[in-house]
């Protein structure tokens, strides 16, 4: 059975950090894209950043640049999310998923298949 765990989510004041896991099992990471996703009260979910599992190249969107890292522990199946300098912007569920993706910089909801049951960020000002 495929399944992705979040963890690490929580409140921190603006300026902080968080590290968000995302472990998987049922399936190898070499063959698939790992994406954050996040979602914000009342509005649509949008991804911010993968990683490949095959060569561990990573994307991510602008407005998170230079802020989040992405890493990935092969032996360990497990994903993580590094984010420093939070904002409150940043405030949302923020969502693991496996898949695909189609080009460099995909982080489309319909290239991954595989979705974690998400993780609350709260980022207070």
């Amino acid at each position: 059975e495929v399944q992705l765990v979040e963890s690490g989510g929580g409140l921190v004041q603006a300026g902080g950090s968080l590290r968000l896991s995302c472990a998987a099992s049922g399936f190898a990471f070499d063959d698939y894209d790992i994406g954050w996703f996040r979602q914000a009260p009342g509005k649509e979910r949008e991804g911010v950043s993968y990683i490949s599992g095959s060569d561990s190249t990573t994307y991510y969107v602008d407005s998170v640049k230079g802020r989040f890292t992405n890493s990935i522990d092969n032996a360990k199946n497990t994903v993580f999310l590094q984010m420093n300098s939070l904002k409150p912007e940043d405030t949302a569920v923020y969502y693991c998923a496996a898949g695909g993706a189609s080009y460099y910089g995909d982080v489309r909801d319909q290239s991954y298949i595989y979705w974690g049951q998400g993780t609350q960020v709260t980022v207070s000002s």
